[in-house]
């Protein structure tokens, strides 16, 4: 039985201010919107690049996806060979991976060439025994099965083993994978990859199952088969988001045309997935598919056989596939069990070497599954701001780690940087993965510290919230929910904003169960609920607060309502501000109409500012510097967003 989780202390985060905006860019978009926005949401967009009317029209609606085949050169050999299969009924294997993108192009591809003709199977390796990706194993089995012709989809191009030995035994492969391209290209047949697309393609962010649907799609319209792709945008939608593709180009806008019809999805599977999850009869959004949904599916890999996913998604039985969806359910309360328990041991560690932090998190308990340890990595990041590595066990003498990190911190930099120590490694800036002999982690630590120490360097807290517009709570309404839903969906590249508010009087609080504190809060004449998941201390001590936090739409017994996500709180500092400009510190605030800044030698600036006004009023503050000074000051003090 592992003993109640003791939380240390974690450190205070540092709340960075979003730069005000210059006075023109507060103005109204140069191109004026069909239905304009509120100024806290152009607030969010100006600070985000979108300069003009014209690019924020672009991204509520963005244009259609171009031609397929003139953006990714096999596409044509690949459509070729599949439309071969399907019309001599050819018996293929769809090789995937096992988390949630995997196993939605697997699913995708094995439900459109099953209804195309050709006699699909799915081919996934298991996490625990075989690991990630194509193996030679599988394609001696399939071979021997008879199958002349592999797909790969979300795995497959650094195979290069596998695929060597495919073309020993005849087997053509057709690989779909949006991993790094080797230098040296493996034998294949054809090869779909964003990477392959013109510099600046809308295709670019694909992730598999993204290039499975525009395969399936391609080959649907050759065949003349539109019908065949029934629910495969479902599928798209749901890999997309679990996978945290970037929400741009054709995500975008397959993202908008498939959300909205996802809880009317053709497949019984996913039906079944969404009842047992709470959305039944409810329409879903990117939030509900990144928490509910797809948690539920990337369970079964890490803990089951991924079969049983790609089953669930492919079934046209109603009752099977609610058995299936249960059983999900059940891999999905086994996951949370397994990393509360890892995550409570994992917390005793970092309390046991006393209250100093080392700068990179290393820890190892050979008896951790690796199916989810790099959840509680990402969680032990959120809370502390520093980057993690958990190793366990891989059952040949050798340690597997996850590894994850904050933003600013590059995890496969870093961990190129520990090649020699390393058997094998791999990764992206914010996550990775390697495995190490045991002697060699003290010095693999030892490294890992180094290089994370020289990333904290001047830094006051490894903790950074970041909030970009003002929004004060008497603002929040369902129009502007409503307004905020335009920018639907939210994801990587494009994430629901980060809004925070001052000064917010608190009517309620109270610690739930499971560690989350609510609190219910003063918004004009009414009051607003928020929720702090998975709160670390105790119930903040003052009646009025400074928060930051995105809106969310949450149903209580039944009915909807809106809701604060909080990411952070402090003690509201009430009508004074201190604001921290070029390591100079400046005390804020207001006297009346008059803004008063006082800078570090006591001089004071007083400036009167209109209530409502974009910028200073006061003509003689000509230099720049000064009147940005002043703009952000009355930023800082609630008076722009």
């Amino acid at each position: 039985m592992i003993p109640p989780l003791t939380q240390p202390p974690a450190p205070d985060p540092l709340w960075q201010l979003p730069l005000p905006l210059e006075p023109e860019l507060e103005s109204a978009p140069a191109a004026p919107l069909a239905e304009p926005l509120p100024p806290e949401l152009l607030a969010v967009l100006r600070r985000r690049g979108y300069a003009d009317g014209a690019a924020i029209e672009a991204l509520l609606r963005p244009p259609a996806a171009p031609a397929a085949a003139q953006h990714f050169p096999d596409l044509k050999l690949a459509v070729a060979r599949l439309e071969r299969a399907c019309r001599q009924g050819e018996m293929l294997a769809i090789c995937g991976d096992y988390d949630a993108d995997g196993m939605t192009s697997t699913a995708l591809l094995v439900g459109v060439l099953q209804r195309l003709g050709a006699q699909p199977q799915a081919a996934i390796p298991s996490r625990q025994s075989e690991g990630y990706g194509l193996n030679a194993a599988m394609v001696e089995r399939l071979a021997a099965q008879g199958c002349r012709l592999l797909v790969t989809v979300d795995n497959g191009i650094s195979a290069a083993t596998a695929l060597a030995r495919a073309e020993a035994l005849g087997v053509e492969v057709i690989v779909t994978d949006h991993h790094t391209i080797p230098a040296e290209r493996p034998p294949l047949l054809a090869l779909l990859h964003p990477e392959c697309t013109p510099a600046g393609s809308p295709y670019r962010g694909l992730a598999g199952v993204g290039l499975a649907y525009v395969l399936a799609a391609a080959l649907a319209q050759q065949l003349k088969r539109p019908e065949a792709l029934q629910a495969a945008l479902d599928l798209y939608c749901i890999g997309t988001i679990a996978d945290m593709a970037p929400l741009t180009g054709v995500n975008r806008r397959w993202l908008q045309e498939g959300l909205p019809q996802l809880h009317r999805s053709r497949l019984p599977g996913l039906r079944a997935l969404a009842q047992l999850a709470g959305l039944e009869d409810r329409v879903i959004d990117s939030q509900a598919v990144g928490f509910r949904l797809a948690p539920r599916l990337n369970a079964v890999g890490r803990l089951a056989d991924p079969a049983l996913a790609v089953e669930l998604l492919t079934t046209s039985d109603g009752d099977r596939a609610l058995e299936l969806a249960e059983q999900c359910e059940a891999l999905n309360r086994q996951r949370r069990d397994l990393c509360d328990g890892i995550e409570a041991e994992a917390q005793a560690l970092v309390e046991a070497d006393g209250p100093q932090r080392p700068p990179f998190l290393l820890l190892a308990q050979s008896h951790w599954h690796h199916g989810v340890i790099g959840i509680v990595a990402a969680r032990l990041v959120e809370r502390w701001g520093l980057p993690v590595a958990l190793l366990a066990g891989e059952g040949n003498g050798c340690l597997r780690a996850s590894v994850r990190a904050p933003q600013g911190f590059a995890v496969d930099q870093a961990l190129n940087a520990c090649a020699d120590l390393l058997e094998r490694f791999g990764g992206h800036p914010a996550a990775g993965g390697f495995t190490v002999r045991p002697a060699a982690v003290a010095p693999l630590q030892e490294r890992l510290c180094a290089l994370a120490g020289q990333w904290l360097e001047g830094r006051n807290s490894a903790l950074l919230v970041a909030p970009e517009a003002l929004l004060p709570l008497e603002r929040i309404d369902r129009d502007f929910y409503r307004q905020l839903q335009r920018l639907e969906p939210f994801g990587v590249a494009h994430a629901s904003p980060l809004f925070w508010a001052r000064d917010c009087g608190v009517r309620r609080q109270r610690l739930l169960r499971g560690g989350h504190l609510s609190l219910e809060l003063e918004a004009g004449a009414g009051t607003l609920p928020a929720m702090a998941w998975r709160w670390q201390g105790p119930a903040p001590s003052a009646s009025r607060l400074d928060l930051v936090f995105r809106l969310r739409s949450d149903h209580w017994q039944g009915q909807e309502r809106l809701q604060l996500e909080l990411q952070a709180l402090r003690p509201s500092q009430g009508q004074a501000a201190v604001l921290l400009r070029r390591q100079r510190r400046y005390l804020c605030h207001r006297e009346g109409t008059l803004l008063v800044i006082r800078n570090p030698e006591g001089q004071e600036l007083r400036v009167a500012w209109a209530e409502g006004a974009a910028t200073c009023q006061d003509a003689a503050l000509t230099h720049p510097d000064t009147a940005q000074l002043v703009r952000h000051a009355a930023q800082a003090l609630g008076l722009a967003a």
